[in-house]
């Protein structure tokens, strides 16, 4: 799958030059001349990486890695710069970076910075997919049997699930049995994977 791609930099020759190269080799490109710009499309815009140039008026690139972290936003990002300095890569890295380059910009540095973000958005996307089901899980099951999920999960068995909970050995067999269909596996090592990726589903 090929996501979209962000670039934000106020230099138009820079813009029109790295998009006609990522054009070019069948990319989607969209350009911004300024934060601003791309901030006040970003509610329209599907997952993609981003490619920002570190020195802008009013708002760095750095800046804008950093708003988008602080909206929980993780798309990849590539910074680019013509005037690099390690601290300003050590802060793009710490933000979550996944390349820094200088300009003028390697073309095969470039390509090879977007697979890799193309690399990491597919595996966001495969995460956030498996998250919905855990949730879509979790909603269809009582509060009884979450009880019992999270009993599961702690490595308890039937009969300590029983007196536990004050029930019969078969009323925990039952609701074992209900929580294994709603899962899709009846394997202890699987719900209690199920379980502790439901502790990280917001």
């Amino acid at each position: 799958m090929s996501y979209p791609i962000y670039l934000v930099d106020d230099d138009e020759a820079v813009r029109d030059g790295l998009s006609l190269l990522l054009r070019t080799i069948g990319l989607d490109v969209h350009a911004f001349a300024s934060p601003a710009r791309f901030l006040a499309q970003l509610p329209g815009l599907s997952p993609g990486c981003l490619i920002l140039d570190i020195r802008m008026p009013v708002v760095s690139g750095l800046k804008l890695q950093e708003q988008l972290g602080e909206r929980g936003l993780k798309w990849p990002t590539v910074i680019i710069s013509g005037h690099g300095d390690v601290e300003a890569c050590r802060r793009a890295f710490h933000n979550g970076a996944i390349d820094f380059l200088s300009k003028p910009i390697d073309e095969q540095d470039l390509i090879d910075a977007i697979q890799k973000g193309h690399a990491a958005l597919e595996v966001q996307t495969r995460e956030a997919s498996e998250t919905s089901e855990t949730r879509q899980m979790l909603a269809s099951m009582t509060g009884r049997e979450i009880e019992v999920l999270e009993m599961i999960a702690r490595g308890l068995t039937t009969r300590q699930i029983a007196d536990a909970l004050q029930l019969s050995p078969r009323t925990v067999d039952s609701h074992r049995a209900a929580i294994g269909q709603k899962a899709g596996t009846s394997s202890p090592a699987e719900l209690t994977r199920l379980w502790l990726e439901a502790q990280h589903t917001p």
